[in-house]
């Protein structure tokens, strides 16, 4: 057996820790560490570590699925039966009731050049607008908040070794001990350089224990969290008005809007008391840096975008943005949650981070694609207004690494609207809930099976390498829109316009990409591998001006890359923004005016209680891979509910015993878990889990008006103990 080592990455979070993958007996490989990878430095969680388990034949899919018409069940087929069912299904629906009825529904953790040749797939095939995918359900708000404030989005815009070098970092509604634990290193050193950790949680999460100072805030009230500490900044003199002035723009009406926030009012909001949000603002500002950063938490509500616009606000203030390990950032959620947004798979975008609406950008794309740009459709539904349209405006849909049946909001809702279909295809590593009640299913290649490239957290770019080939019966993503686009339509040659090989689709992305926000021009799968990844913006050399025509957007070739590299010309990338200016236009940070307002749904008689959900340490996204690996079922066998003593006694239940979770939109039931690490107005349950504990069947749909992503973060519920 050979015993060649390949250096990768892993299938999961963002942090996109690097490891080494050996051959192993039964045709799987091992995990060992990578120390040379910046990120991880050698370690890994448990679900990395037991990756390799997913690749076993035994609990992955390896031949394509066909429902049968005669009995109604999901039968074996062969490749070109199940590519003809799909282009036959997907054709029917375009004929029948025009290309929009047709949808497409991608997701975070697809490499970039899947994300990158889907939104191509859905736009220059299909024809059709409705295309999203679901990192609208994790990052949308903070990209946002990121697009107004900055003019770019990128998760972090300096990289995680900057964390544990600055003073004071004021993480929001994250909890990385159990979400992304080698991320948690750099928060102890941290700590171990003289650095203070402040942690907003409503929870007392094992990140919390290890903070300097927790808040525990009513969900729903970081917005106001974050003015109150912005007005006292303002009341005690704390702003840093050099740079306000110098560097910023909208100021006054930002600083009126906080000082509506008096920190009484905000402790009644948010039960934090007055002393511990002085003590937040003297600990903040009085290093020389700080930096403030979110996740879910304040992302995932109908008032996210705003909420993140607040925590922007307070850095911009205290002039903690662009300056040296100081900043706002977010820690993207999905493995490639980061890259997934950049290249064409959301409902508003194309490649390089354009927008759709931007006739330059629809001309440049348009000529990469060698298509008309009028024949581009326009911006789409987000991601649960598709889901919410199907089986009505969307008869048919093409799914491809996503699981909504357990992942979205009101999920019984998005459950029924899929089984109304016409017609569904999914493409998964795994018959995962969703993939249950498709027409078609196709199995396609993991991380350790496939070359391509993801972007992590930090924004940088990395290359993942095939370390085994995939079993008999199983096929590439890249491959699946290859063979659909020869069957219905996607111009002359699709060996040309949809190839297979994922260097050569990186390689149109760079071209698609150059001169946009996310210009990935300049970076190439020879840099990758030699370089442990590169930063983006990366821009390709300006080629010499020559008699004719240039291509557009043309990359360099290998040779001309590797002369460029000996001339000094190769754009090094990126790995801290902002230190000269912003993207905007005038160089300027927008401050955003914002102000507190209530929960998309309040408590009241018949809801008492508050909800809030998240993961667990041993458990990833909606399960559907990890709950086929026996070492994190046996840490993590099951959906629980998390409730304050007091809670628990007003119930009459012990630790253990069933409880019924109850909201306007479904009833969850799991086993109590008591604890004082919870808000006795609140209750918590994880949403890795399928059946009578999905937690997403009790969450609430509502979305924030700028970046459509639902309220997971908070809803009102009742719980009622189980009788047998």
């Amino acid at each position: 057996m050979q015993s060649t080592v390949t250096p990768t990455h892993c299938p999961y979070c963002a942090l996109q820790c690097g490891m080494n993958l050996t051959p192993a007996p039964g045709g799987t490989v091992r995990v060992s560490e990578r120390p040379d990878f910046p990120v991880n430095r050698g370690a890994l969680c448990g679900k990395g570590r037991t990756a390799p388990a997913v690749l076993d034949p035994a609990v992955r899919l390896t031949s394509p699925l066909v429902r049968s018409p005669e009995t109604g069940a999901l039968v074996s087929a062969g490749w070109d039966e199940a590519l003809d069912r799909i282009a036959e299904g997907l054709g029917r629906t375009r004929t029948g009731y025009g290309a929009d009825a047709v949808g497409v529904f991608g997701g975070g953790g697809l490499t970039n050049e899947k994300a990158y040749a889907l939104g191509k797939f859905a736009r220059v095939v299909l024809g059709t607008s409705q295309i999203d995918y679901n990192g609208r359900f994790c990052m949308s708000s903070a990209a946002a908040a990121g697009v107004r404030a900055f003019g770019l989005d990128r998760g972090l815009p300096f990289p995680l070794e900057d964390v544990p070098r600055t003073g004071c970092v004021v993480l929001v509604g994250s909890n990385p001990a159990e979400t992304m634990p080698p991320a948690l290193r750099y928060f102890a050193e941290l700590r171990e350089n003289g650095g203070t950790l402040i942690v907003v949680d409503p929870r007392r999460t094992k990140t919390a224990e290890q903070a300097d100072l927790h808040l525990a805030p009513r969900p729903g009230t970081d917005l106001a969290l974050a003015l109150g500490l912005l007005h006292l900044v303002v009341a005690e003199g704390r702003t840093d008005e050099a740079y306000i002035r110098e560097r910023t723009a909208g100021w006054e009406e930002t600083r009126a809007a906080a000082m509506a926030h008096w920190p009484e009012y905000v402790e009644r909001l948010t039960g934090v008391p007055v002393p511990l949000l002085r003590e937040t603002v003297r600990l903040f500002c009085e290093p020389e840096a700080a930096m403030v950063l979110t996740a879910r938490g304040p992302e995932q509500q109908a008032k996210g975008t705003d909420t993140v616009s607040a925590w922007i606000n307070l850095c911009l203030a205290t002039g903690r943005a662009g300056r040296p390990l100081s900043g706002y950032g977010c820690l993207t959620g999905q493995g490639n949650g980061q890259g997934g947004r950049e290249h064409g798979q959301k409902a508003d975008q194309l490649p390089g981070y354009r927008k759709l609406t931007d006739s330059a950008a629809r001309r440049h794309v348009a000529g990469v694609w060698g298509v008309d740009p009028d024949s581009l459709p326009g911006p789409g539904r987000s991601a649960y207004e598709l889901l919410d349209a199907l089986g009505t405006d969307i008869r048919s849909l093409l799914l491809m690494g996503s699981n909504p049946v357990v992942s979205a909001p009101r999920a019984a809702h998005v459950e029924e609207r899929i089984r109304s279909l016409d017609f569904l295809a999914v493409c998964d590593v795994v018959l995962s809930e969703t993939a249950a009640l498709a027409d078609v299913v196709l199995p396609v290649t993991q991380w350790a099976e496939e070359t391509g490239t993801t972007t992590s957290l930090e924004g940088r770019v990395l290359l993942r390498r095939r370390a085994l080939p995939a079993p008999d019966g199983v096929r590439s993503d890249l491959e699946v829109l290859h063979g659909l686009a020869a069957r219905l339509g996607g111009g002359p040659s699709p060996e040309k316009r949809f190839p297979t090989d994922p260097e050569e689709v990186f390689e149109e992305l760079r071209r698609a990409s150059a001169g946009g926000p996310a210009d990935y021009s300049g970076i190439s799968y020879r840099r990758l591998a030699e370089e442990n990844g590169v930063f983006w913006p990366c821009p390709a050399p300006e080629p010499e001006p020559g008699p004719g025509p240039m291509p557009v957007a043309a990359a360099p070739a290998p040779e001309a890359e590797a002369e460029a590299e000996a001339d000094g010309a190769v754009h090094p990338g990126t790995p801290r923004l902002f230190l000269d200016r912003f993207a905007t236009e005038d160089g300027r940070a927008r401050f955003v005016p914002v102000a507190h307002r209530a929960n998309a749904e309040e408590p009241d008689d018949e809801y008492p209680v508050l909800l809030t959900t998240g993961r667990v340490m041993a458990q990833y996204q909606s399960g559907a891979q990890t709950r086929r690996v026996d070492e994190l079922n046996a840490a993590a066998p099951g959906p629980f509910v998390e409730l304050h003593p007091r809670l628990a006694e007003r119930l009459g239940a012990a630790e253990g015993d069933p409880l019924a979770v109850v909201s306007r939109r479904g009833r969850a039931v799991a086993p109590a878990r008591i604890t004082t690490a919870i808000r006795p107005d609140t209750v918590f349950m994880p949403f890795h889990w399928a059946g009578e504990g999905r937690a997403n069947t009790l969450t609430n749909p509502a979305l924030d008006p700028t970046s459509r992503m639902p309220e997971f973060k908070v809803c009102a519920v009742r719980v009622e103990t189980v009788r047998s």
